[in-house]
C-alpha cells in the first residue's frame, strides 16, 4: 500500500491494495480529526433519483409479469464513476469537507450508491413497516463494524445512514493490532478503524440517539422498534453475534434487538430458489457488486441494493425471527426457511 502526502501536515492519503475477485474497488482513506462529534441526523429526502436504477436484465419473479417488465425497469443505466465512500464521513469526522481534491476522489452521498428510477418504485407492493434497517456486522470474535442503512419500504430510497467501526474490549493492545491487520489491512482501511474506533457500549448509546432521532424508537422498557426492522442476510448478526456482544461488553441486550428480517428467507419464499449469501443473490439478480467484499459499509450497501431490487419485483418484505424476550428463545415465522 502506497502513502502519498497531500499537505505539509501529517496528513496522508492512503491508496488501497489491488482488488480481490469479490469486489470491483477497494475503499481510500481520509485524514481524522480527533474532535469529538455529535450525532449526525439527515433530512428524510423524498425526491427519487431517475437517471440510475439497480441492476442489469435479470430473472423474474415467480408472479405473472409481462416478459422483461421489471428488467427493464431496473436496468443499470448510471453512467456516473463509482467513488470508494469517504469512512471517516460516515461516521461523522471527516475534516476534508472543504478539500475540493478529497471530495472528487470520495463520495460523501450515500444515495448516490442507492438510486432508484421512478419506474421501479411504482412497482412496490405495500408493506407492513415503513422502514428498513438494512444491518450487516463484521468481526468474529468481536464485532468490528457496526453499519447500518435505512431506507423506505415504500418509494426504496436511501433515508440515513449509521456507522461505526467498533473497538473490541476484552483483547489485548496487540491482538487488537493483529485482528485488524488482518481484516482491514488488505482493504487499506486499518488506519481509519483505529483513528476511529470506539467500544460497543458507546456504539449503542450513539445508535439509540440516532434510531431516537428517526422516531424509530423510545427509550422504554421493552420498546420494540416503531414501523421498522432490522434486516439482515441471515440470522447470525442478531440471533448469535449481538447477544455475544453484549455478554463480553456486559450490556443487557436492548429491547430493539428482539425481531429482525432475514433476507434469505424471505428470497427462498419469493423466488423459490436457496440463496447462500449476498454473493449468491447479487449474482442470480445480476447486480454488479460494487466495493470490497466484508468491508461492512460495502457490504450493507450491496445488501440494500439486493433489498431494492426484491421489492422492485414485487416482494412483501416482513419479520421472519422474533426473540421471546423471557426465555431468549427465538421463534422463526417461516416455515419455509434457510436452516
Amino acid at each position: 500500500m502506497a502513502l502519498a502526502r497531500v499537505s505539509s501536515s501529517s496528513r496522508l492519503l492512503l491508496l488501497p491494495s489491488s482488488t480481490t475477485t469479490s469486489s470491483l474497488l477497494h475503499s481510500f482513506l481520509r485524514p481524522f480529526s480527533t474532535s469529538s462529534v455529535s450525532t449526525r441526523r439527515l433530512s428524510h429526502l423524498r425526491s427519487l433519483p431517475i437517471d440510475a436504477s439497480l441492476s442489469q436484465a435479470s430473472p423474474l419473479p415467480p408472479a405473472a409479469r409481462e416478459e422483461g417488465e421489471v428488467a427493464e425497469a431496473l436496468r443499470y443505466t448510471s453512467r456516473r464513476p463509482w467513488k470508494p465512500t469517504c469512512l471517516y464521513y460516515t461516521q461523522g469526522k471527516c475534516t476534508m469537507m472543504d478539500d475540493a481534491l478529497h471530495l472528487e476522489k470520495f463520495n460523501h452521498n450515500l444515495s448516490m450508491d442507492l438510486p432508484v428510477s421512478a419506474s421501479a418504485a411504482d412497482k412496490v407492493k405495500p408493506q407492513k413497516l415503513d422502514y428498513f434497517l438494512v444491518l450487516d456486522l463484521e468481526g468474529k470474535v468481536e464485532i468490528l463494524e457496526f453499519p447500518v442503512v435505512m431506507i423506505d419500504a415504500h418509494s426504496m430510497e436511501f433515508i440515513d445512514s449509521f456507522h461505526r467501526f467498533v473497538r473490541p474490549t476484552a483483547m489485548s493492545e496487540q491482538r487488537i493490532k493483529e485482528y485488524i491487520e488482518g481484516k482491514y489491512g488488505k482493504f487499506g482501511v486499518d488506519r481509519v478503524w483505529h483513528d476511529t474506533a470506539i467500544p460497543f457500549g458507546e456504539v449503542l448509546q450513539e445508535f439509540e440517539d440516532w434510531i431516537g432521532g428517526h422516531k424509530l424508537w423510545k427509550q422504554k422498557q421493552g420498546e420494540s422498534l416503531n414501523s421498522s426492522a432490522f434486516v439482515t442476510c441471515g440470522n447470525w448478526d442478531l440471533k448469535t453475534k449481538v447477544p455475544e456482544q453484549c455478554k463480553v461488553s456486559k450490556i443487557k441486550l436492548p429491547s430493539y434487538f428482539m425481531e429482525w428480517i432475514n433476507l434469505k428467507d424471505i428470497y427462498l419464499n419469493f423466488y423459490n430458489r436457496r440463496a447462500t449469501g449476498m454473493m449468491t443473490m447479487m449474482r442470480e439478480l445480476q447486480i454488479p457488486i460494487v466495493g470490497s467484499h466484508h468491508l461492512g459499509m460495502d457490504d450493507v450497501k450491496n445488501i440494500t441494493r439486493v433489498v431494492q431490487r426484491m421489492l422492485a419485483d414485487g416482494s412483501v418484505i416482513q419479520i421472519t425471527a422474533r426473540r421471546q424476550p423471557d426465555t431468549s428463545d427465538v421463534k422463526f415465522l417461516f416455515n419455509n426457511r434457510i436452516r
